[in-house]
C-alpha cells in the first residue's frame, strides 16, 4: 500500500474563539459584503452575538440542531456563526431539495429550529415541507425573506453575559454541524464535524492557499456544501478575509462584482471559470484585482489553466481534493507548483493527514482505492454504525471509493471512481437514489442511471429505462415526473428506452456497457 503524509500540526480551537480573535486583530476589515449589507469584523461579531441572543431567547440549548435552507447571503453567515457561537449543531440543507428531501434531513436530525428563505427559486419551501409531514421537534422557524422575522429574532433582550458564557462553553470537541451527503444506497448519510476538526483543517488549508487578511473572496459555491461553508465562510473568518456571497451563479453579475469590489479570490469548480471566460460581459471589465483561484477535479485541462491566467488574470491557481467524510479537504497543491502538476494532480496531503492507495484488482500502474487517515476523518456517520463500519476500517482508514495513484513526490492523481457516482456542476449525484425513484413510476419496470459528458456541467445524468409491459411512458413525461421529486442537478437530462438492461454474469446491471452505448 502506497502512503504519503502531510507534516503534523497541533492545536485545536473553536469557531467562537477564532471569530473573537479575528475581530480583535482585524476589526476594521470588511467581513462580509452582500448588496447594501457591509459589516466589518467588529460589526460581524456584534451581529453574531445579537442573533445568538435571539436563539437563546427561543430556549435553544447546546447540541440542538438548527437547519438552514436558504441561498448564500450575509444572513446565512450570521445564522450559522450564531449557532456555532452557542454550541448548536447546524444542518445545512441543499436549496435544490424538494420538500420530502428536506423533511428527511430535519426529521432525522430532530431539528429544533429552521432558517429558511421561503421564496428562493420561486419555490414555496415551507409549503413543500408541511406537505411532506409533521416535524414534532421543530418549534422555531425564522423566514429570512419575510419582513419582521429576522428583526424580531435579533431584538431579544437576552443578557450579553449569557451569550458570552455559552460561547466560552464551546470546546474543540463540540459538534459544529452534520452535513448530509448522498451514499451508494441512495439515502443521504449525515457526517458530523467538530469545531476542532474544522478550525484546524481550514487553518492549514487557508494558510497553504495563501488566503490572507484583506483578501476579497467571491463565494459562489453554495454554503450548504463544504466548499462554500468551510472552505469559504470559515476560511475567511480564520484569515480575516472579506466574504462576498452570491445567491446563485450569474456570470455577468459576478464579473461586475469582481470589478466593483476588487475581488482577489474566486474558489469554484472548473465550470465556473469557463463560464466567466465565455460570458460576453467580460469584455471591457477590469479584472486586474484577481490573484487566487482554487478548484477541484480529477484533471483540470491545461487550456483552462492557460486561459485563467491570460483571460482572467489569476496568478495563483491551485487544485485540491476532499470529501465530506474527511471534513471537506484531503490534498491540495502548493503555491509555486508548476502548471503541469496543477493540471494533472489534486496536490499532496494536507498537514496532519495521511493518504494511501490500496490496490484494487491488478493495480499494475499503481492505481487503487484512495484511503485517508487523520484528524479530519469523521468519527462516524450520524446514527449509522453499519455505514460507519463499512467506510472506516479498524486501522482508522477512510475508504473513499475513489481511484487514484500517488507519484514519487506524494501528489495524488485521481483516475476514476470505484462507485457509480458522477458530478453535475460540482454536485455529487448517486445513481441509486435516482434509480430508486424512477422505479416507483408506474410505467417503469427497471432503470439504470449513468453520468455522460456535458460541455457546460462536466457530466449530466442519462437514464436507461425498461418500460413496464402495457405502458407507453415517454421521455418528457418521465423527466417531468422525476423533476417534481428531486433536486434539479439529480434529474437526468435524457432517457433511453431499452427492451432490457445489459447484465454481467452475476446478474448485476453492466453499467460499463451502458457507458459504451452512451
Amino acid at each position: 500500500m502506497t502512503t504519503t503524509r502531510g507534516t503534523t500540526t497541533h492545536g485545536s480551537e473553536t469557531v467562537p474563539a477564532v471569530l473573537r480573535r479575528t475581530a480583535e486583530a482585524h476589526g476594521a476589515v470588511e467581513a462580509v459584503v452582500d448588496g447594501p449589507t457591509r459589516l466589518t469584523y467588529a460589526e460581524l461579531l456584534a451581529e453574531v452575538e445579537r442573533v445568538a441572543a435571539g436563539l437563546l431567547a427561543r430556549e435553544l440549548e447546546p447540541g440542538d440542531a438548527v437547519a438552514i435552507w436558504a441561498p448564500n447571503s450575509a444572513r446565512w453567515m450570521l445564522a450559522a456563526l450564531a449557532c456555532f457561537h452557542l454550541g448548536l449543531t447546524v444542518i445545512p440543507v441543499n436549496t435544490r431539495y424538494r420538500g420530502a428531501e428536506a423533511h428527511d434531513l430535519l426529521a432525522r436530525a430532530r431539528a429544533r429550529a429552521l432558517f429558511v428563505e421561503d421564496g428562493f427559486l420561486d419555490q414555496g419551501y415551507l409549503a413543500m415541507l408541511r406537505a411532506a409531514g409533521p416535524l414534532p421537534s421543530l418549534d422555531t422557524v425564522v423566514t429570512l425573506d419575510r419582513p419582521g422575522d429576522w428583526e424580531e429574532l435579533v431584538s431579544a433582550s437576552t443578557p450579553p453575559a449569557r451569550v458570552e458564557e455559552a460561547a466560552r462553553a464551546v470546546t474543540p470537541q463540540t459538534r459544529l454541524q452534520v452535513m448530509f451527503t448522498s451514499g451508494t444506497t441512495g439515502r443521504p448519510k449525515g457526517v458530523p464535524h467538530t469545531h476542532g476538526q474544522v478550525v484546524r483543517l481550514f487553518t492549514s488549508y487557508s494558510d497553504t492557499l495563501g488566503l490572507r487578511a484583506g483578501d476579497r473572496y467571491l463565494l459562489v459555491n453554495p454554503f450548504f456544501h463544504s466548499f462554500g461553508l468551510m472552505a469559504g465562510i470559515l476560511s475567511c473568518v480564520i484569515q480575516g478575509a472579506t466574504a462576498l456571497p452570491m445567491r446563485r451563479l450569474d456570470t455577468a453579475e459576478a464579473l461586475e462584482l469582481i470589478e466593483r469590489e476588487r475581488v482577489t479570490g474566486v474558489p469554484g469548480p472548473p465550470t465556473l471559470y469557463a463560464s466567466l471566460m465565455n460570458d460576453p460581459a467580460r469584455a471591457g471589465r477590469d479584472l486586474s484585482s484577481l490573484r487566487l483561484a482554487v478548484t477541484g477535479a480529477s484533471v483540470v485541462p491545461s487550456e483552462l489553466i492557460r486561459r485563467m491566467r491570460a483571460d482572467l488574470g489569476f496568478t495563483d491557481i491551485l487544485t485540491a481534493y476532499g470529501l465530506t467524510e474527511a471534513t471537506g479537504a484531503v490534498t491540495m497543491c502548493r503555491l509555486g507548483d508548476p502548471d503541469a502538476v496543477v493540471e494533472a494532480t489534486s496536490g499532496r496531503a494536507i498537514d496532519g493527514v495521511e493518504v494511501a492507495i490500496a490496490p484494487v484488482g491488478g493495480g499494475a500502474d499503481g492505481s487503487g482505492e484512495i484511503l485517508v487517515r487523520g484528524y479530519n476523518v469523521m468519527g462516524g456517520y450520524f446514527e449509522d454504525p453499519a455505514a460507519t463500519a463499512a467506510a472506516i476500517d479498524p486501522d482508522g482508514w477512510l475508504h473513499t471509493g475513489d481511484i487514484g495513484r500517488l507519484d514519487e513526490a506524494g501528489y495524488l492523481r485521481i483516475t476514476d471512481r470505484l462507485g457509480d457516482m458522477f458530478i453535475v456542476g460540482g454536485f455529487n449525484v448517486y445513481p441509486a437514489e435516482v434509480e430508486r425513484l424512477l422505479n416507483e413510476h408506474p410505467g417503469v419496470s427497471e432503470s439504470a442511471v449513468i453520468g455522460v459528458p456535458d460541455e457546460r456541467l462536466g457530466e449530466v445524468g442519462r437514464a436507461f429505462v425498461v418500460r413496464r409491459h402495457g405502458h407507453e411512458v415517454s421521455e418528457p413525461e418521465l423527466l417531468a415526473w422525476i423533476r417534481g421529486r428531486l433536486a434539479n442537478f439529480k434529474v437526468p437530462r435524457s432517457v433511453v428506452f431499452l427492451p432490457e438492461l445489459p447484465r454481467a454474469a452475476t446478474g448485476k446491471v453492466a453499467k460499463s456497457r451502458l457507458r459504451e452505448h452512451a
